[in-house]
């Protein structure tokens, strides 16, 4: 049995986010010590988790004969497909205590090795978890699947990462879906077009990841999730291969790409897709806008997502969240709008959308957004505080790693309300979660909100919580953590929201799910992977149990005896 990774890509941090290579900059250390002097600590650097301190169990079961070679037990390769990158993967990972690993890793070759694998799974009972990017913040990817199985492996897509096909007529390409973000780019370029889905992890994540999790995009309005940019889809499941059909549109039933959509690995794994792409842009115009006043400019957000408009970019930020993303000083809350466009100037978009924000008292630098329309391809919507934004918004899973081995809790958690109920809902969800971080952390709470995404009917807030327990370690943080996680998951459906807008259910969702959807409906679905898996092999424990299989919610949030920090 090698030690060495099958991988073929750069080697990735099993305990945080990342290449194994990343570093902060002196700036981006500076400041995080400015975050973290607020919960009254100092920026520090703990030795980060190595391999030797990690003891793995030996493999349950042997890989199939002719498969073995594309079979991995290495530590580095186990250990990195034991979980996501959400708080509770990360800290487990900082204490030295790994989540559940898989007895194996395995890297199909190609769609064939897929269908031989899941054979085999079946036959001796063995649990099997899709893996993509491994970006997952929900439990997602995690071996955590009960203790009916006689083994687990995850199933890595790695090596099916090519653009097979590009319809430059109908502006498509067919895409394997172990494509990662930049990989499917790069490939598409050479055509003049693009996908142009770039969700946070969009460095890690891959294309059937973001099928199977229904994942959410920087579009803010419109194209706001992958759904809208699939047009067929192809599934390995353990009872055949589901192939839908490629169409613009049909009418015809219930459409069976959105039954692929969104679930999780449960049914099959997703080989391969053809989506819908579009010439890159050539136009933009950016502002960052300013409000004294955070419900009023939420005011301002709907009429600008009812005004047929449209913007590419649409974030508002509150005081707070302005702090954390080093844009504000927490006296105003920010509204970062864009617009981009492949055919045409946009100044009357802009110049529309400006007399609505003034409307509602928001203050803008008319200079700047002037420069950023200066043309096409120019740079200038990457300066001030939209650009600053979004650098801050691609580097915070770095900022966090370095905190959680200082036992600082960040964590996020989004949703979505319909507008008549945001208020209230931006007031009790913080109120609840905030009881909770200060009665099990004994520590005053920080909570900040942005808005992600902005429909005509409602927009998708995203919260990020800052949290310390008095004693500074992780176990105390870890355990502070499982509480506040329970208590967001109960707020947001207890005031009207969804359990998950884009990060999908996973495991650390499913108890809020469970609250959400219509059980008729999950009775519905399980049936549906009866027929396909009827092993129930594929990611058990997310979304639902298998028929005539208990396996409950695992994972992070696994019922446990209550700690001293549980409400």
């Amino acid at each position: 049995m090698s030690n060495a990774t099958l991988s073929r890509r750069p080697i990735r941090r099993f305990w945080g986010w990342g290449n194994d290579d990343a570093v902060l900059s002196a700036h981006e250390k500076s400041t995080l010590g400015t975050m973290l002097q607020a919960l009254g600590t100092a920026y520090t650097e703990h030795p980060v988790p190595q391999l030797a301190e990690f003891v793995l169990p030996t493999p349950r079961v042997s890989p199939p004969a002719a498969l073995v070679s594309q079979f991995s037990a290495s530590p580095l390769d186990r250990l990195n497909h034991a979980g996501g990158k959400s708080y509770a993967d990360c800290a487990r990972m900082w204490l030295r205590q790994a989540p559940p690993v898989p007895d194996w890793v395995v890297y199909p070759e190609n769609e064939l090795a897929i269908v031989d694998i899941l054979d085999w799974a079946q036959t001796h009972n063995v649990a099997v978890i899709p893996y993509g990017g491994g970006s997952s913040v929900c439990g997602g990817v995690e071996a955590a699947v009960g203790t009916s199985y006689a083994g687990v492996v995850s199933l890595d897509m790695e090596r099916l990462s090519r653009v097979l096909e590009v319809d430059p007529v109908s502006r498509a390409a067919r895409i394997q879906a172990g494509a990662l973000g930049p990989e499917l780019e790069s490939q598409l370029k050479p055509h003049g077009l693009t996908l142009r889905h770039f969700p946070q992890s969009f460095e890690f994540s891959t294309l059937g990841g973001w099928i199977a999790t229904r994942a959410g995009g920087h579009y803010a309005t419109q194209t706001t999730h992958i759904d809208d940019f699939v047009e067929s889809t192809r599934m390995v499941t353990p009872s055949g291969i589901l192939q839908t059909r490629r169409l613009p549109a049909s009418g015809a039933g219930p459409s069976p790409d959105r039954l692929v959509l969104g679930s999780e690995g449960t049914l099959g794994i997703v080989t391969e897709a053809w989506t819908r792409l579009q010439a890159p842009p050539q136009f933009r115009a950016s502002a960052a806008v300013k409000f004294v006043d955070y419900l009023q400019a939420a005011q301002c957000v709907r009429v600008l997502a009812q005004s047929g408009l449209n913007p590419s970019n649409c974030r508002l930020l509150d005081a707070a969240e302005t702090v954390s993303s080093g844009v504000g000083d927490g006296s105003h809350a920010i509204l970062v709008l864009g617009f981009e466009s492949a055919d045409h100037p946009l100044q009357p978009w802009m110049a529309r959308a400006l007399e609505l924000v003034a409307d509602y008292g928001g203050r803008f630098d008319a200079d700047a957004v002037a420069r950023s329309m200066d043309g096409a391809n120019t740079d200038e919507h990457r300066s001030g505080a939209a650009g600053a934004w979004r650098q801050a918004f691609l580097r915070m899973p770095y900022w966090r790693d370095p905190a959680v081995g200082m036992g600082v809790i960040m964590d996020t958690f989004e949703t979505a309300v319909t507008w008549d109920r945001f208020p209230d809902f931006y007031a009790n969800v913080k109120a609840d979660v905030a009881h909770t971080i200060e009665r099990v952390t004994g520590q005053e709470a920080w909570i900040s909100c942005r808005l992600t995404h902005v429909y005509p009917d409602g927009p998708a807030p995203y919260f990020t919580f800052v949290a310390r327990p008095a004693d500074g370690s992780v176990a105390s943080a870890l355990a502070a953590w499982r509480d506040i996680k329970l208590a967001a998951n109960a707020a947001i459906i207890d005031h009207g929201g969804t359990s998950t807008h884009h990060h999908a259910v996973g495991r650390d969702h499913r108890n809020a799910y469970e609250r959400e959807v219509d059980p008729l409906f999950r009775a519905m679905l399980a049936a549906a992977k009866h027929r396909v898996d009827p092993h129930g092999i594929l990611n058990p424990g997310v979304l639902f149990d298998p028929l005539h299989r208990t396996v409950g919610i695992t994972g992070a949030l696994a019922p446990r005896p209550k700690s001293q920090f549980s409400v």
